[in-house]
């Protein structure tokens, strides 16, 4: 039972990693219609950033704030730059466009900052453990970062539906033409969305500083799993990012923790701890397969 809670805890604590970045990602690519590689560059930029920043000052507050700005402009800087010169284009463009600007964001954060950044410790606010079950201890630190998922997942609800800039991103979803020619700036709108969207990967890399190795290319690993995230919940949709982000998780938590001992069950100790390290590699795109052949849209679509 207790392990059953704990992984329960990790898978909660994953998820809110992966929907910080895929919220932002799904509001670019469902909503101004942009294939964004970049993206898990940003989450590196962060993380660098956050890493530096602590480093010279001691706070991890200063480097909290450090990764929010740093890879908040650095989105608004790929989108002024490369991205709004593709909005008309092929998908063929983006990618390519936005593939390259992968490389150069590793080689770029290697000159600027080295190859192997600082340690980030845990600041000693959210250091330790509590006692959140009988028998259980779960540290603070992601604690904290369950928290802070859910704090963004109700501020982007709140944004998107409750606010007037929400409604002009819906606005210009629907119909850019329209909107534009009520007077409203929609390349500027978009350039704020696509700042927004790099602060939440900022977020997700000075939170997950202190818990992951921070490394050049760390972006791109974690990219895949976002898209496939934003698939299983509905391209364009938060509310889906939320619900692929938790169930994709709770898979991965799950799976490590119990895979192993099913497949011991089942086949020689060699053969399991191959199968199983594969299934559990497997177990997101195994996830999004199933969720596609009954709901091709994704779980939450943005439109029926």
């Amino acid at each position: 039972m207790l392990l059953f809670v704990e992984q329960i805890l990790n898978g909660l604590q994953y998820g809110a990693m992966l929907f910080m970045l895929a919220s932002g990602l799904t509001l670019i690519f469902g909503i101004m219609g942009v294939i964004n590689l970049t993206h898990g560059s940003f989450y590196m930029v962060g993380a660098y950033c956050a890493a530096y920043a602590v480093l010279a000052s001691g706070s991890f507050w200063v480097g909290l704030a450090a990764a929010l700005l740093a890879a908040g402009l650095y989105a608004v800087a790929v989108e002024l730059a490369v991205i709004q010169w593709l909005y008309r284009r092929d998908h063929l463009y983006q990618v390519l466009a936005t593939l390259g600007m992968i490389f150069f964001t590793n080689e770029a954060v290697s000159i600027l900052f080295g190859r192997q950044p600082p340690f980030v410790d845990i600041p000693p606010a959210l250091q330790g453990a509590v006692t959140v079950f009988p028998g259980l201890d779960y540290p603070v630190m992601r604690l904290s970062f369950i928290l802070v998922g859910a704090l963004v997942a109700i501020g982007l609800w709140a944004l998107v539906n409750k606010t007037r800039i929400g409604m002009l991103i819906r606005a210009g979803a629907d119909d850019r033409e329209m909107v534009d020619a009520l007077g409203i700036n929609v390349r500027r709108l978009y350039t704020l969305l696509f700042g927004l969207g790099g602060a939440l990967c900022g977020l997700a890399g000075v939170m997950a500083a202190p818990l992951l190795a921070v490394e050049i290319g760390m972006g791109e690993r974690v990219l895949i799993t976002t898209f496939v995230v934003i698939v299983i919940g509905g391209v364009g949709s938060v509310k889906g990012a939320f619900v692929g982000a938790l169930l994709v998780g709770m898979v991965d938590s799950l799976g490590r923790a119990y895979l192993p001992q099913i497949m011991l069950l089942l086949l020689p100790p060699a053969t399991a701890d191959t199968l199983s390290a594969g299934l559990v590699s497997a177990s997101a795109y195994v996830l999004m397969a199933i969720v596609l052949l009954f709901r091709p849209l994704g779980l939450l679509p943005k439109r029926s």
